[in-house]
């Protein structure tokens, strides 16, 4: 192998390193239930984030919904309950609702409602991880 060859491929892993290529799941009712969250940086130079969810309700229906790029600072996406089998997402002024009865996009709501189920999010080291939210004190 000449050596002009061989500077691109040990180039390439360098060029690759610090890119985010992560997913983190919600599951509903076990494996076959759930709403998975995949971020993707094409590069490492590029500052957002590409988001897709995955919606699976096995062996029925299995989606991929876009949910388009954020920048890297606020890859933070609530996940609320909004009925039976209706699932909002928001990350800031941005809001998705998906139904997961046929795995399908619904039409965003103007207000976010329903019950919060966590929070998916960059770690410390940039995996994409979901948080469970905290259970709500009863009222007295």
């Amino acid at each position: 192998m000449r050596k002009t060859h061989l500077f691109p491929a040990l180039l390439a892993p360098l060029l690759l390193a610090g890119c985010v290529d992560d997913s983190a799941t919600y599951y509903i009712d076990g494996n076959q239930h759930a709403l998975t969250v995949r971020a993707m940086q094409e590069y490492f130079w590029n500052k957002d984030i590409t988001l897709d969810l995955l919606a699976s309700r096995m062996p029925d229906c299995q989606r991929r919904i876009s949910l388009g790029k954020l920048p890297m600072p606020d890859v933070e996406i609530e996940l609320f309950a909004s009925g039976a089998n209706v699932y909002t997402l928001r990350a800031g002024e941005q809001v998705w609702r998906v139904e997961t009865e046929g795995c399908s996009e619904l039409e965003a709501p103007e207000q976010v409602t329903g019950e919060p189920l966590g929070l998916f999010h960059l770690d410390e080291n940039r995996k994409l991880v979901f948080e469970k939210a905290e259970p709500e004190a009863p009222k007295k």
